[in-house]
């Protein structure tokens, strides 16, 4: 089917856009108080990545027919079409709101439970909504880049709203548990899955992960608080806030001073 290309290369083309404005603007560090502790946790995660996730991903890409991975990817796509709604219309973008409610009664329909993406194909735009990115339209500040163990880059911000997240999502609360859990683990393997040439990208280009990853993802979920659209003024105070010298570093202090 003719889904599977989209879906896959359009996370590859946003990690490299991702990767030229690092690149190119030198990778300007993101100030970051945890560094020590979220080293450590993506130290873990590599870990758990290498050894189970990727390889279980590989293998599930490998042997899985590309229609098959479609339809989970879109099944549950769709069923977090229902939450994306919500947080746009706490955000007041009733417009967008209403797109992700006829989305999700369109392919839940037609669509077949959400097995085929009947939506998109009719022009109707998909958004990609959490509570994170809600309370960061409220006013509430990102707070330090946070690793969490196996759930990844976060903020302080986006851990706050992770219960929320977790609580609204419906596949959460499918019966009997077992079919809950295979669903849940197949989730997680599909979307592993669907990075693995955008991680193979990554591993090739960055030459510090961590901080490619970690200050990637902070521009990008500025990015989706603003639409794409983020205000000088947060671009000039974030922009201050890199820059700054960290309040304690005697020893970069050091080696940025003349010799004498």
């Amino acid at each position: 089917m003719k889904h599977a290309p989209h879906r896959t290369t359009g996370r590859i083309h946003g990690l490299a856009a991702i990767a030229a404005v690092l690149l190119l603007t030198g990778c300007a560090t993101t100030q970051d108080p945890l560094e020590g502790y979220n080293r450590t946790v993506f130290r873990f995660n590599d870990a758990v990545d290498r050894t189970v996730l990727k390889p279980t991903a590989t293998a599930y890409k490998n042997v899985t027919p590309s229609f098959v991975q479609t339809g989970v990817g879109n099944f549950f796509g769709n069923l977090s079409d229902a939450w994306s709604a919500v947080n746009n219309l706490l955000q007041g973008k009733v417009e967008n709101g209403m797109g992700d409610v006829t989305r999700v009664a369109v392919n839940s329909t037609f669509g077949i439970f959400g097995l085929l993406d009947i939506a998109s194909e009719a022009g109707i735009q998909k958004h990609n909504e959490d509570f994170g990115q809600t309370l960061g339209v409220w006013g509430v500040p990102s707070g330090p880049f946070l690793m969490l163990p196996i759930l990844g880059p976060s903020t302080v911000r986006d851990t706050a709203a992770l219960p929320a997240d977790i609580g609204a999502d419906i596949w959460k609360y499918k019966r009997p548990d077992n079919w809950r859990n295979i669903g849940s683990a197949i989730r997680v393997v599909d979307k592993r899955a669907s990075l693995l040439d955008a991680g193979n990208l990554l591993e090739d280009a960055a030459l510090d992960r961590y901080e490619f990853i970690r200050d990637g993802y902070m521009q990008r979920r500025q990015s989706q608080v603003y639409d794409g659209n983020v205000p000088r003024q947060v671009e000039d105070a974030d922009e201050a806030t890199s820059n700054a010298e960290p309040a304690a570093d005697p020893a970069g202090k050091a080696a940025a001073e003349p010799t004498k």
